[in-house]
C-alpha cells in the first residue's frame, strides 16, 4: 500500500504568505507610476508640440525623442536593474528607482525647452529601469507557484488600470493646469508608494549573484541609442537612403551583435544567451516585442487623429481610449482560465489575430467616421492585448527559477521596451515619411525655407496655417486628407508587424500538452507549465 504523498513544502514565509495581497497592491502602484507616465504623455503630445506659452513648440522628433529617451535609457539599463536587484535586493532597487523617477518627474514639469525634457525623460527613464523589473521580481517571491498565474493577470491588469487612469488624468490636469502638471503628478504618487513599501513589502535576492557586466550593458545602450536614432532621423529628412542614416544604423546594428557576441563569451554576462535556446521563452519574448512595436506606434498617430484631425480636448481624448484600457482591466486577470481551456498557443495566436483585425481597422478611419467605431476598435484592441500579456508573462517568468526572477523580468521588460521604442520609431518614421510626401505639393504658397519645417507634421501644418488667417485654410484640409493616408499606410505596416508575432507564438509556443509531456528544466519545474 503506497504512502500518502507528501504536500509541497511551502517557499515563501508564513508572515509574507498572509500579506502576499496586500504586497501585490503596494506592487501595482508602483508599476502605475511608470505606466501612467506615458500613457499621460500620449495625451499631452500635443498641447508638448503647440508653440509656448501654451506648450513647448516641440517637433515631430523632438516628440519621439521625449517618449524614446525614457525608453532607451529603460530598456538599455534593465539588465542592470534585474542583476542588481537580484544582487543586492529587490526591495532597496525599487525604493532607490522610486526616489530617482520621482525626481526626475519634478524636473521634466519645469522643463523649459524639448531639450530639456528630453534630457529628464531620460532620468525618469532610470528611475523607472529599476522599478519595471523588481515588482515582477518580488512578486515571483511573494507568491507560491500555483498562485503566480493568478497574481501575474492581476499584475497585468493593473497596467490596463494605469492605461485607463493616465489619459484621463492627463485630460482634467491640462484642461485645468499647464502642461509640466502631467508630470509632476507623479510626486504624490510616489511619495505614497515609498512608504507603503517600506511598511509591507519583504526583501529579496538570488543567493548566488553574478557580477555587473558593465562592458555589455555599455554595448547594449550604445547599440540601441544609435538605431533608434538613425530610423527617427531617417523619418525626419524622409529619405531612409541618407548616408547619414545607413551610417547611423548600420553601427547601431554592428555594436548590438558585437553585444551578444561579447555576452556569449563573457562569464558574468548581462543577459544568459543559453535563455534563448528555449523555444518557448524565446518565442514569449518574441512575441511581447512585436506587440509593443505594433502597438506603441499605433498609439502615437491615434492621439494627433483625435485631436488634431477630429478636434477632441486632451480630456476626450483620454475618455475615447477608456475602453481599450477596460478591455485589459478585465480580461487580462481572467486570461489564465481561457489559457487552461485553450491553451497557451491558441490563446496567443487567437489575441495577436484580434490585434491585427484592429490595427487594420484603422485603415477605414477618414475625417467623419462615426465615433463609436473607434470605441469599438479600441475594446478589441485592448482585448486581444489582455490575452497575449498574461498568458507570455507567465511562461517567461516560469521558464527560470525563482532566484532568477529579477533577471527574467528583466528580460521580458527590456523586449516590451525596445519592441515599444522601434514601433514608435519606425512606425513614427513610416507616419512622418508618408505624410511630408503628401502634404509637401500643397506647400508651395509658403516661403521655400518655411516648407521643410511645416511639411514635418500635421501640428506644424496647422500651426502655419493659423497664422496665415484665412488664406491657410486650403493648408488644414490638405494636412487632413494627407494625416489620415499616413496614419492607414502606419496602420497596415503595424498590422503586419502583429501577423509576424501570430506565425511566430503559432509555431512556438506549446499547446495543450499533458502534464508529463512537459519539458522539465535542470530545476525540475515544467516550462511554461501555467500555459497548458
Amino acid at each position: 500500500m503506497s504512502s500518502p504523498a507528501m504536500p509541497t513544502p511551502s517557499r515563501v514565509p508564513e508572515a509574507v504568505h498572509r500579506r502576499r495581497w496586500a504586497i501585490l497592491g503596494v506592487l501595482m502602484l508602483s508599476l502605475l507610476i511608470v505606466v501612467l507616465d506615458n500613457s499621460i504623455l500620449n495625451v499631452a503630445i500635443k498641447t508638448i508640440s503647440t508653440p509656448a506659452p501654451t506648450g513647448l513648440g516641440a517637433t515631430q522628433s523632438e516628440l519621439e525623442w521625449a517618449i524614446n529617451a525614457y525608453t532607451l535609457v529603460f530598456a538599455g539599463l534593465l539588465f542592470t536593474a534585474g542583476l542588481l536587484g537580484d544582487r543586492l535586493g529587490r526591495k532597496k532597487v525599487l525604493l532607490g528607482g522610486l526616489v530617482v523617477f520621482g525626481i526626475g518627474s519634478a524636473l521634466a514639469a519645469m522643463s523649459g525647452s524639448p531639450l530639456q525634457l528630453i534630457a529628464f525623460r531620460a532620468v525618469m527613464g532610470l528611475g523607472a529601469a529599476f522599478v519595471m523589473p523588481a515588482t515582477l521580481a518580488v512578486l515571483m517571491n511573494v507568491f507560491e507557484r500555483d498562485e503566480q498565474p493568478k497574481a501575474i493577470g492581476i499584475w497585468a491588469g493593473g497596467v490596463g488600470l494605469a492605461i485607463a487612469i493616465g489619459p484621463i488624468t492627463g485630460g482634467v490636469l491640462l484642461d485645468h493646469f499647464w502642461w509640466g502638471s502631467v508630470f509632476l503628478i507623479n510626486v504624490p504618487i510616489v511619495i505614497v508608494a515609498l512608504a507603503l513599501m517600506v511598511w509591507l513589502v519583504p526583501d529579496s535576492r538570488d543567493p548566488a549573484p553574478g557580477r555587473i557586466d558593465l562592458f555589455g550593458v555599455a554595448l547594449s545602450v550604445v547599440g540601441l541609442v544609435l538605431l533608434v536614432y538613425g530610423i527617427i532621423k531617417g523619418g525626419q529628412l524622409a529619405d531612409f537612403t541618407d548616408p547619414a542614416v545607413l551610417g547611423t544604423v548600420g553601427a547601431g546594428l554592428a555594436v548590438l551583435v558585437a553585444f551578444v557576441l561579447y555576452e556569449k563569451r563573457s562569464d558574468h554576462p548581462s543577459i544568459d544567451i543559453t535563455y534563448f535556446k528555449n523555444r518557448v521563452f524565446s518565442a514569449a519574448i518574441s512575441a511581447i516585442a512585436l506587440v509593443f512595436f505594433a502597438l506603441m506606434g499605433v498609439t502615437f498617430f491615434s492621439v494627433f487623429y483625435t485631436q488634431s484631425v477630429r478636434g477632441y480636448s486632451p480630456l476626450q481624448t483620454g475618455l475615447l481610449m477608456l475602453p481599450l484600457a477596460v478591455a485589459q482591466l478585465i480580461f487580462a486577470p481572467r486570461a489564465r482560465l481561457v489559457v487552461d481551456r485553450f491553451g497557451v498557443r491558441a490563446v496567443c495566436t487567437g489575441g495577436l489575430l484580434l490585434l491585427t483585425a484592429t490595427l487594420a481597422a484603422f485603415t477605414l478611419l477618414d475625417a467623419d467616421t462615426p465615433i463609436w467605431f473607434l470605441e469599438v476598435v479600441f475594446f478589441l484592441m485592448g482585448t486581444g492585448m489582455a490575452h497575449i500579456m498574461t498568458p507570455t508573462s507567465v511562461v517567461i517568468m516560469q521558464a527560470l527559477p525563482r532566484e532568477k526572477a529579477g533577471s527574467a523580468s528583466a528580460l521580458s521588460n527590456t523586449f516590451r521596451q525596445v519592441g515599444g521604442a522601434l514601433g514608435i520609431a519606425v512606425l513614427g518614421s513610416v507616419l512622418s515619411t508618408a505624410y511630408r510626401n503628401g502634404v509637401e505639393d500643397k506647400l508651395t504658397l509658403l516661403p521655400e525655407g518655411a516648407r521643410h519645417t511645416a511639411g514635418e507634421s500635421i501640428e506644424a501644418t496647422l500651426g502655419v496655417a493659423a497664422k496665415l488667417g484665412p488664406k491657410g485654410e486650403p493648408l488644414v484640409s490638405a494636412a487632413n486628407d494627407s494625416f489620415l493616408h499616413a496614419m492607414h499606410v502606419t496602420a497596415l505596416c503595424g498590422a503586419g508587424v502583429a501577423v509576424l508575432g501570430a506565425l511566430v507564438v503559432f509555431l512556438f509556443l506549446p499547446g495543450r500538452t499533458p502534464p508529463e509531456a512537459d519539458p522539465v528544466e535542470e530545476t525540475g519545474e515544467p516550462v511554461g507549465a501555467a500555459g497548458r
